[in-house]
């Protein structure tokens, strides 16, 4: 499977937890207490949201495409910590 297909189908997975996400939280802002399943739901909502972010953080800067580059850098290294023996 070729990188760009597989960063692709991992982001929509990622996205797809998201879903639902704001209804969950304004439980509790409108005076609704979370339950122990809501509190565990958010919180791999949070951790999705939280492994997606340098996706979000590089398409919400201005001049995104200038800082694609780093970006594939970036993931590049965090790949190349494996050891080649």
């Amino acid at each position: 499977m070729p990188a760009q297909q597989r960063e692709r189908d991992y982001v929509l997975r990622e996205v797809l937890k998201v879903k639902g996400l704001m209804p969950l939280l304004m439980k509790q802002r409108n005076g609704q207490r979370w339950s122990v399943a809501e509190r565990r739901e958010l919180k791999d909502t949070l951790k999705a949201l939280s492994n997606i972010s340098p996706y979000l953080f590089t398409l919400a800067l201005p001049g995104s495409l200038l800082v694609l580059p780093l970006l594939a850098w970036w993931l590049d290294r965090r790949r190349g910590r494996r050891s080649t023996n």
